[in-house]
């Protein structure tokens, strides 16, 4: 099973076709909803944290490490605050009728 956010990369026909052809089942998910996704406020918190590193990361392997790092660093009740909230926010969806919302 996967969810994506109905970006064009996710929706060309090539990985549609491959999708279909894995079996892979892909979750409804309406457009322009990345405030409905926990992951985009991980993404978000690891966008924000990782300018900081001092020093910066100078190549790929060390921004890698960098990001495994902070990764590591959220609190698990980060994460599960991220997802006990998604009947919250897909309430917040319905009511903005698939609008943006305030996550």
């Amino acid at each position: 099973m996967l969810q994506h956010d109905n970006a064009r990369p996710h929706v060309a026909r090539i990985c549609t076709q491959f999708l279909e052809a894995e079996n892979i089942t892909v979750l409804a998910w309406p457009p322009y909803s990345l405030d409905m996704s926990p992951i985009e406020h991980v993404w978000d918190t690891l966008d924000r944290h990782i300018p900081q590193c001092v020093p910066g990361p100078a190549n790929i392997q060390q921004l890698r490490k960098a990001i495994e790092e902070e990764w590591t660093n959220i609190p698990q009740t980060t994460i599960n605050n991220l997802v006990n909230s998604m009947r919250r926010r897909c309430v917040a969806l319905r009511e903005a009728n698939g609008d943006h919302t305030r996550y």
